[in-house]
């Protein structure tokens, strides 16, 4: 039982490490700016259960790479918001949901950085800054206007 596990398991990391990458393009694809923003949160999604699942399976190559899928996500989200040219604080919808999914990311990549092995967790500290950045750019635009 144990064997079958662990290449269901290698299975699945590889169905779910290259889901990210092609999601990406699709996201850029997209010419609605707000939905764009919307579907990069998707995609980061994706791409951090991607990195989770692939470092329980041991997989840490393939995680690092989901991880680097999520900051490259984020950014392609907060770009797009930035892109329409909209005061936050006059129309927050998008906004607000990007500082909300973000906020949230970071906690639970907090969370996975400290089920990781000591060694493991340096490499989730810059993903974790680029994604903390975005969330306080946002969150400065909700309480100030436009930011940047």
């Amino acid at each position: 039982m144990g064997g079958r596990t662990a290449w269901m398991a290698l299975a699945v990391g590889l169905m779910v490490a290259s889901a990210p990458a092609a999601g990406l393009k699709d996201v850029m694809a997209e010419p609605n700016l707000e939905k764009r923003s919307k579907l990069a949160l998707e995609n980061a999604e994706t791409a951090f259960q991607a990195a989770r699942s692939s470092y329980d399976a041991g997989n840490t190559a393939a995680a690092t790479e989901s991880l680097r899928e999520v900051q490259e996500s984020i950014e392609v989200a907060y770009a797009a918001l930035q892109e329409t040219g909209k005061d936050p604080r006059k129309s927050p919808k998008w906004f607000k949901r990007a500082e909300l999914e973000t906020r949230d990311l970071l906690r639970r990549l907090d969370s996975f950085q400290q089920a990781m092995s000591f060694q493991d967790r340096a490499s989730v500290d810059p993903i974790k800054a680029k994604v903390q950045q975005v969330h306080d750019d946002l969150l400065m635009g909700l309480m100030e206007g436009k930011h940047k």
